[in-house]
């Protein structure tokens, strides 16, 4: 199930794929970063795996999944049916036929603005008041019908959404984005 941002609480497939260059003291599946320490799969059996699944929504999701070439996989996941959404720092470039782009700026290796001006999302993680302020900066680079979601990091969530919620009350273009997934408990 998705858990965040504008597809909230819908069924989705996830495909994470391991590798990531931006290392986000905060990344809760630190374990994706190594590539190496992951199996080797094709591309079709990614796909026939994902097939297994009701939903038609796949995440594909990392570590961070731009540094693949991501077309054979949307090809793919197209053919059966499915609607491609990606979450990615933005740091790469897009590829791919994606059909929702949710993009988490990460201060530890800057979006390219190439990036930024393709998201349908714009969800920035905060984990210190400095982050609102990363969070406009970002903003003005979207298009003027990107979703702007703010969401506490996890481990400071008691300490954040309060801030996050008086921010948005001031601030109405932006939008709460909690990781119902934990909160529920599912993985």
């Amino acid at each position: 199930m998705q858990g965040e941002g504008f597809y909230a609480g819908q069924a989705a497939y996830f495909i994470r794929l391991g590798g990531c260059d931006v290392g986000c003291v905060w990344c809760d599946v630190k374990e994706s970063w190594d590539a190496e320490k992951h199996p080797k799969m094709t591309v079709e059996e990614i796909v026939f795996l994902a097939s297994k699944h009701a939903g038609r929504i796949a995440v594909i999701t990392g570590g961070e999944p731009c540094m693949h070439d991501l077309s054979p996989l949307c090809e793919a996941l197209h053919r059966e049916g499915f609607r491609t959404h990606i979450e990615t720092s933005g740091a790469h470039l897009l590829s791919g036929d994606l059909n929702w782009i949710t993009l988490s700026p990460k201060k530890f290796k800057a979006p390219m603005d190439k990036c930024l001006q393709r998201a349908d999302e714009l969800k920035v993680v905060v984990y210190h008041k400095s982050d609102f302020q990363w969070a406009e900066q970002h903003a003005d680079k979207v298009s003027s019908i990107c979703k702007l979601y703010l969401q506490p990091e996890w481990s400071k969530r008691d300490e954040i959404t309060p801030l996050i919620i008086e921010y948005i009350q001031q601030h109405p273009n932006w939008q709460l984005s909690l990781q119902t997934h934990k909160y529920i408990n599912i993985p």
